[in-house]
């Protein structure tokens, strides 16, 4: 009888202790370990206390309200029951969004009832941390639970980081193929919404038939129809064929390979989860990836060719046409040449918008590019337009296109120069280089053109400013506008600046960034400053160098500016500069 009893004691052990490793492989990171703990522990108390429990949740100091963690309590119309931000507290704020429109309370919402068979799940937005004014990414998890009143209540928490867990693009994964099986190909639109639930920081969707095709990639449509399986990582793997390969045999798995995160030029160690989906009588692949902390990155892909070194091309380029016209499109279509080396190629618009010479693609000649926008909605088309009719005739603009050849897009920075031909005709030549790298040169010209706009048109030029499509927002490069005493007027890559004066604001390393390059720009006219800055959708301050100037426009005299950010090779010898 004992040892029978013992048997089941130490069964049932191990079996705990199998949970509770279960569990706790579940999260990498303690930090996120303590928060789901947290949110548990606060939902029992809702759960057996009722109501009661949330005068708890608002003591300060206490486990649920501690500096920049606490608990929050919802109810499913979106009022807000426990808060510590008493502009939230007892008001609905179901409308209420984060600096990227990501919906924040529907959001938390739908996460928490997005399954009848699992009540919790996780959602990313940005907000700021209690105290401060500047938003930062948040990963809340939240859960749904009813009180002993028979009320339904949303209880959760959130950490501010730029850690991603693995389980958190599994759980999105999960979500995505229940989505699929309930409703077939109408949940794709719900993968491609930006500001939706499937989007988590760098985290996106993708989906792949067995066939190779890819059905859905939020992040780069134009991979959407198209056959994926000789697709290679920047070390020659074919990771697609792998992913099929596996999930005809496993139904589901991870994935490591070297991938760009959208938007960058180096890659980086991708960790991707797979699972199968049930497609009607077929099944589709469904996928996502995290690019974990410490992953392996590979090499800089730097440009070939630097911005003075292009504009200086694409003038001589220009002088060859304004004497030879159509004659010189022999020259700039050779292979080889100074004019058509490797990724770097000509091509020449009429000022209608209308090709007629593509050196790399010849078969877009005769077409129309004016209304050409990129994969993220950018109208390259009618930006070329706009810089080659500028005061100047000349200018940068930046968008995302294809290599020659191939597919996968990357964020490419052409200049480009108004020029006229030997029979008075006006056309279009330019040039472009992939990923180059931000200098001063291209950091004053967006600078100089918003100046030129806001000269002429005034407060009226800020929504042109803020038009995250337009060609005064690219990569991590934007403008910001502020009046001479410090309130911030324009900045779309923190929105929740705008309007607040900032003339005391510092940075991290506590600089009087805004008063020190308004100042700046007063005395000199225009000038170039350092100071510590997150990049849009970042979590650390980085060391940034900005061009400001002032600009007169309707009596009022405002401060505009734009910034690169120090790569980290140059990051030690900056740095000094600063002190």
């Amino acid at each position: 009888m004992r040892r029978q009893f013992l048997k089941i004691f130490f069964t049932t052990a191990l079996a705990l202790i199998a949970l509770n490793s279960a569990f706790a492989s579940k999260y990498e990171y303690k930090e996120t370990r303590d928060l789901v703990d947290l949110v548990n522990d606060a939902a029992k108390m809702v759960k057996t206390k009722g109501e009661s429990s949330f005068e708890t949740f608002k003591e300060p100091n206490s486990r649920w309200r501690k500096k920049e963690n606490y608990i929050f309590v919802l109810d499913p119309d979106g009022n807000m029951i426990v808060h510590p931000d008493k502009a939230l507290e007892g008001k609905n704020n179901l409308g209420l969004q984060d600096i990227n429109g990501r919906p924040i309370i529907k959001g938390l919402i739908d996460t928490a009832k997005s399954s009848p068979e699992k009540r919790e799940g996780w959602y990313h937005y940005q907000w700021p941390v209690p105290g401060e004014i500047l938003p930062r990414w948040k990963s809340s998890f939240v859960k749904l639970i009813k009180s002993p009143s028979g009320k339904n209540y949303i209880v959760g928490s959130g950490v501010y980081n730029d850690q991603m867990e693995k389980s958190f693009v599994q759980d999105v994964v999960k979500d995505a193929v229940r989505e699929i099986e309930k409703n077939g190909q109408e949940a794709f639109a719900l993968f491609h919404d930006q500001t939706g639930r499937f989007r988590a920081k760098d985290a996106y969707i993708f989906v792949i038939d067995p066939n190779g095709i890819e059905l859905v990639n939020s992040a780069f449509p134009n991979f959407e129809g198209r056959s994926v399986l000789d697709v290679k990582d920047t070390n020659n793997k074919l990771f697609v064929r792998e992913m099929l390969k596996e999930i005809q045999t496993k139904d589901s798995g991870w994935i490591n390979y070297m991938w760009p995160r959208p938007g960058d030029s180096a890659s980086t160690e991708k960790t991707t989860y797979f699972e199968k989906a049930n497609f009607g009588k077929k099944w589709l692949m469904v996928a996502a990836g995290v690019y974990l902390p410490g992953a392996r990155k590979g090499r800089e892909i730097s440009g070939s060719m630097t911005a003075p070194a292009l504009m200086n091309l694409v003038t001589e380029a220009s002088d060859l046409l304004e004497k030879k016209g159509e004659d010189a499109y022999s020259e700039l279509r050779k292979k080889g040449s100074k004019w058509f080396k490797k990724d770097t190629y000509f091509f020449v618009w009429d000022m209608e918008g209308n090709r007629v010479l593509h050196a790399a693609d010849p078969s877009l000649e005769g077409k129309n590019g004016r209304d050409e926008k990129d994969i993220i909605g950018r109208p390259y088309g009618k930006m070329f337009l706009e810089v080659a009719s500028n005061p100047n005739g000349q200018g940068w603009a930046h968008y995302m296109y294809p290599y020659p050849g191939q597919m996968f897009p990357a964020w490419k920075s052409v200049y480009l120069k108004q020029v006229t031909f030997p029979s008075g005709k006006k056309y279009i030549v330019g040039s472009g280089s992939y990923h180059m790298q931000m200098d001063e040169n291209l950091i004053e010209d967006v600078v100089n053109r918003a100046a030129i706009l806001v000269k002429e048109k005034g407060r009226e030029a800020f929504t042109q400013l803020r038009d995250k499509s337009g060609p005064f927002y690219f990569m991590d490069t934007y403008v910001f506008v502020d009046s001479t005493d410090g309130v911030e007027l324009v900045n779309p890559a923190h929105p929740s600046l705008e309007g607040k004066n900032i003339a005391n604001l510092k940075d991290a390393r506590g600089k009087t960034l805004a008063r020190d390059y308004i100042n700046a720009a007063m005395k000199n006219g225009s000038d170039w400053v350092k100071y510590y800055w997150y990049k849009p959708g970042g979590n650390e301050a980085v060391l940034k160098k900005a061009f400001v100037r002032q600009v007169q426009s309707g009596g009022e005299t405002f401060i505009i500016g734009s910034g690169l950010y120090i790569q980290e090779k140059e990051k030690m010898a900056q740095e000094e500069k600063v002190q």
